[in-house]
């Protein structure tokens, strides 16, 4: 069956908690269908907290954020509520083939509280990936990314490839992307 943001629900859910090594808290900002909680109930986390807003007074390893790269403002909520020493964020970015300048701009926004931030493609969607640890590709945790059952999209393959931009893109955030 295909689904209309074939791919979106994995790739967002599956790239962050493929990448971290000790998962025990995931919040979850924004509005999220079935498809979506599913792929996060592939990882048997039991700390899962769904939420409009980062008005929460609690410490995440990741947080998934499923809207626009927030502002400056919102970034000090989203660096207050993830763990200062491995938290990934995850967020939905400017779709880069379309709107370059943009996406160096919610590149340079996410990236100042970050040792990694990385704008990863697939489809007609991009989403930034931000650690202050892990990096997407270089530390994927196979036992998980290689065992996910029911997956249409994502795969461990997929995961590096997203992070692949042809020379143009690449030269272009060079400096504002942090790998």
């Amino acid at each position: 069956m295909f689904k209309k943001r074939f791919g979106y629900e994995e790739m967002m859910v599956h790239v962050p908690l493929c990448s971290h090594k000790n998962i025990k808290k995931i919040l979850v900002v924004g509005d999220v269908n079935d498809d979506f909680k599913n792929e996060i109930a592939k990882h048997k986390i039991e700390n899962v907290v769904y939420s409009e807003d980062l008005n929460i007074d609690d410490k995440f390893d990741i947080i998934l954020y499923n809207k626009d790269i927030p502002d400056e403002l919102e970034m000090a909520n989203v660096d207050r509520c993830l763990e200062q020493d491995f938290g990934i964020f995850c967020a939905k970015g400017s779709f880069i083939f379309k709107d370059l300048e943009k996406v160096k701009e919610e590149l340079a926004t996410v990236g100042k509280n970050f040792w990694i931030c990385m704008p990863y493609s697939f489809g007609h969607n991009t989403l930034i990936f931000a650690s202050k640890k892990y990096h997407p590709q270089a530390e994927i945790v196979l036992q998980t990314s290689d065992l996910l059952p029911d997956c249409q999209y994502y795969n461990t393959e997929m995961q590096n490839a997203a992070f692949v931009h042809p020379n143009y893109i690449t030269k272009e955030i060079t400096g504002i992307a942090k790998r």
